[in-house]
C-alpha cells in the first residue's frame, strides 16, 4: 500500500463491479476516460493512496475525489458521462440539408 494521507473515504466494490471495471481495463473500444475512471476505482478499492492514483493515472487529486464520489453515489452507471456534457451543435442537420437544397434550387 502506498504512503499518503488518509481519507475519510471508503468504497464498496462488490465482486461483479470489479469484474466488470476490470473488463473495461483488458477492452480495447473503450473510451481512454472510461478506462481511467475504471483504474481510479480499482486502485482505491485496492488502498492505494489518492496521492498515488492521482500520479499514476495522470490527473489531479481533485478529479479522483470526484470520481469516487460519483461511483459511491451512483455505482457504475456513475462513472459515464452525464447527459449535455460538451459543447452544443450550431445548427441541426435538418437545417444544414434544407439549405443545401435551397441553394441547389435557387441556381
Amino acid at each position: 500500500m502506498a504512503q499518503g494521507r488518509k481519507t475519510s473515504r471508503g468504497i464498496e466494490l462488490q465482486d461483479e463491479q470489479r469484474n466488470e471495471l476490470e473488463s473495461w481495463l483488458r477492452s480495447t473500444t473503450m473510451k481512454a476516460g472510461h478506462v481511467r475512471r475504471a483504474r481510479i476505482i480499482l486502485m482505491f478499492a485496492d488502498g492505494e493512496s489518492i496521492s498515488e492514483i492521482s500520479r499514476v493515472v495522470g490527473v489531479m487529486r481533485r478529479i479522483v475525489y470526484i470520481w469516487i464520489d460519483r461511483f459511491n453515489e451512483e455505482g457504475i452507471d456513475g462513472l459515464n458521462d452525464k447527459e449535455g456534457r460538451g459543447r452544443k451543435p450550431v445548427f441541426s442537420l435538418g437545417s444544414c440539408f434544407a439549405d443545401s437544397v435551397y441553394r441547389m434550387s435557387a441556381s
